[in-house]
Formats: C-alpha cells, structure tokens, sequence
C-alpha cells in the first residue's frame, strides 16, 4: 500500500491517493482535480473508487467530477441525501481497491453522517480520518447548527476512541483537516505525520477521560470560522461542477475604472506595502501569496456572490483563480499588470500611511488603536485602549468604528492591510501597522491588565 498526500495549504487541507500499485483509490478530493490527476498518472494506477468522509464545509470537493472522469465509484455516506448517483456506503461495509480493504467506520461529530475509512493491505493499515481524529485534536463540532454543538461534540468523544480501538495502533493518521483549517478545534499540532498510537499517547481528545470536561473545553475554545462555509455544503449535496481556471482577458482600462467608480469589488493582490503605497481609489488589499490565508479571507470578509475584478500579475491571477475555486467563486475578472499606472492610469489613487510599532507610541493623542484580531485574540491579549472589531465583522460593524484617524492592526500586519483599504474605502483616514502584535510590548505600548 502507498499513500500519496496531495496537499492544499492554502485551505489547511490534504487529499489522498491510496493504492496497490495498480488500483487505487482518492479521498476527500479538492475541486481542482488536475492535481489528482498529475499524481494518478504519475502512479501509473487505475482509479477504482473515490471515497467522501464528509460533505464538507470548508471547500467544494472534486469526487463527483473525478469519479465522473474515472467511471470509479463514488463512495458517499448512505445517510446523505444528495441528488446525484454514488455507491452508498455505510458503518461496517468493507470495498475491495484491488488488494486493498476499505472499510467504513461512523465518525459522527464533525458533521452527522461524517465517515472514517480503516484501509488494510495484508497487516499493514491506515486511517483516513477527515474531520474527526486530527493530529492532537479532533475536527470542530459546530459547523451544522449551534443546537447541535453539545450532541455532536460528545459523539466527537466517542467516535474517535471508537475509531482508536478499531485500529492497529501502528497504524499511519491520514486526516482531512488540521494543517491550518479553520476546521480544527483545540490544541492541534503541526506534525505532519502521526500513527494511532501516538494519538493514544498525546491528543486531549483521547487522555482527557472525562467527556463531560473535554465537550465544556472544546465548546469554550471554539473560535469563529468563515462565513463562506455556510455555502459549502449546499453545493456539495447538489453536486459541484468542474472549475473554469481559465484566465480572462485582461480589462480595458475603462471598464476598470468604471467598475471602481460604481462600487464593484476590485481586489488587489500585491504586496500589502505596495497597495498601500499606491492604489486604486476603492479598490481593497488582498496580498496573495504563501502564508496569507488570502482565500479563506477573502471568502469570509467580503459579500458572497458579487462579482470580483482581481488586479495583479498574471502568476497571481491564476493562482487566485484556482484557490478561489475551491470554495466556489468562479468566474472573476482580472487586470493583469503591475500597478494603477499600467492598468489605468487615468483612474484615482490613494495611498495610506504603513507604520510600525515604534511610530505608534508617537500616535497623536485621541486618534484610536482598531484592532482587528478575532474576539478570542483580543481577550487573551491587548493593547490598553484598543477598540476591537473583527476583520470578517468590519463591513457590518463600520457605524461603530471610532471617528477620526485610526490605527489599525492585528497579529501580524495581514488582516490590518485589508482592514485598512475597507476603511479607506468606506471613507476613513488609516495608518496601516505592518507588525507583529507580539512587539507591541517590546516597543513599548502598554497592554491591558485583564
């Protein structure tokens, strides 16, 4: 048996290709199956079966379309009721993928009907584990609906210790979620790898043996997740279609301005110094790059299903377009160049302060500190005075955002310089703080006592 990862960090997912050297199957599929693909070809395999643990919330998948492209079967839990045709498979059926056993294993908690799969090849297993046993933690229990939170987070409890005890404990964890999904909860590591045993020895889900106590600490240490997600299983349960990754034509330079003076969503994804040095009137900073988490930002921030200009080089334009794809925005439009004055130069710019730590101890007096982290983020830790409002509540919450020049800031620079074009946008005079929240203290600002 091999398994090969094919990893998608910008959504903090992986996928898999499990096989025996001649059949195989994928699990938990993106949308972008090209991917897949490169690594099916490069194993020389036949795709058998293509296996869902879960309708998933943080991305659309790819089964449908794969399944579709491999005349595979495609494994989805018999207890969810979709349109499309798929082999149901429920707790206990076993799937032969050439000498592979596949074999179900119920996992609710993550969502209601979410599966694990034990795959054995003589006495060798693995565990595919999606949205249930992650590297020291589980996958959060609050995406369905919060008065299924307390039901779901204690079937969590019992199905990964369940799905410990169904397998051998020098067994591979395969998970779905947890490399930086929204989708985990609790103290996750960032292992990447991990074996059954392991977990025995070190994941709270499984030394805590008091459930009670572990379903009050996962509820209380749940954080907010990004809106989009609301969209995500509704598309996967009707059946997704396959991504346009093409990129189009590049606007003409009216069009863009036009576009910028009719308040449309003209996303840059330059360097967040850069936007802010010099930008677009009404445009909004969304740096692409490794690290930025841009796709899940943007998915979160802004109003779902508006149509989206991306400005920026064309690499970063493509690239954009695959991540925005997995969680379903398709089709935007794009000025492919390298700033205003190539695009349009006829069009109006602007441009905000980017300071740091040092220059806001010299902050005149009265001008307000936003601080843009989550609620969690700034209860834990603040700057004396600061005004919280989340990233993703910002274009809800602008009737409350203290008058005159603000300062806005977050953990590391990113979310301010988004923060800071929407404020510019609506309107407002910012100074962007590109720094690390962990050297305010050392620069000097005092922090709050609570």
């Amino acid at each position: 048996m091999e398994v090969i990862t094919i990893e998608t960090p910008q959504l903090g997912d992986r996928t898999y290709l499990v096989h025996d050297g001649a059949s195989g199957v994928v699990i938990d599929p993106q949308r972008d199956t090209d991917r897949v693909e490169k690594a099916i070809a490069d194993a020389g395999v036949r795709i058998t079966h293509v296996a869902e643990t879960h309708i998933h919330n943080d991305y659309v998948t790819g089964g449908l379309q794969l399944a579709k492209d491999h005349g595979a079967a495609y494994l989805v839990n018999a207890a969810d009721d979709v349109p499309y045709s798929r082999q149901p498979i429920s707790d206990g059926d076993t799937v032969q993928v050439g000498t592979l056993t596949l074999r179900a294993v119920a996992t609710p908690g993550h969502t209601h009907h979410h599966l694990s799969y034990i795959i054995s090849d003589g006495d060798r297993e693995a565990v595919f584990s999606g949205g249930s046993l992650l590297y020291g933690s589980v996958g959060r229990t609050d995406l369905v609906s919060e008065q299924d939170t307390v039901p779901l987070t204690h079937h969590q409890y019992a199905s990964v210790r369940r799905l410990v005890a169904e397998a051998d404990e020098d067994a591979g964890l395969y998970p779905t979620h947890g490399f930086g999904s929204f989708c985990s909860s609790g103290p996750a590591t960032g292992a990447d790898s991990s074996t059954i045993g392991e977990q025995l020895r070190d994941n709270h889900a499984l030394t805590d043996q008091d459930e009670d106590h572990f379903v009050r600490e996962l509820i209380h240490n749940l954080t907010a997740y990004p809106s989009y997600y609301a969209h995500m299983a509704p598309i996967n349960k009707a059946g997704p279609t396959p991504p346009n990754l093409e990129v189009p034509g590049s606007l003409a330079p009216e069009e863009l301005r036009s576009r910028l003076e009719q308040g449309e969503w003209v996303v840059d994804l330059r360097n967040r110094v850069a936007f802010a040095n010099h930008h677009f009137s009404g445009s909004a900073s969304f740096e692409y790059g490794d690290g930025t988490k841009f796709t899940a930002f943007l998915g979160w921030v802004l109003p779902w299903d508006e149509q989206l200009t991306l400005v920026g080089e064309r690499q970063d334009i493509e690239n954009a377009i695959r991540d925005l794809s997995r969680i379903g925005i398709d089709n935007p439009d794009a000025a492919i160049g390298s700033g205003p004055d190539e695009l349009a130069p006829a069009a109006p710019t602007s441009s905000y302060p980017v300071v740091g730590w040092d220059e806001v101890l010299r902050k005149p007096e009265g001008e307000a500190i936003l601080d843009v982290r989550r609620t969690d983020e700034y209860e834990d830790s603040r700057i004396e005075g600061a005004v919280n409002i989340p990233l993703h509540e910002l274009l809800r919450r602008m009737d409350q955002v203290p008058a005159g020049r603000l300062w806005v800031h977050c953990g590391s620079g990113y979310r301010a310089s988004i923060a800071a074009s929407l404020l510019q946008r609506a309107g407002r005079d910012v100074v962007h703080i590109d720094a690390e929240f962990g050297g305010a203290e050392k620069a000097g600002l005092k922090m709050a006592d609570d």
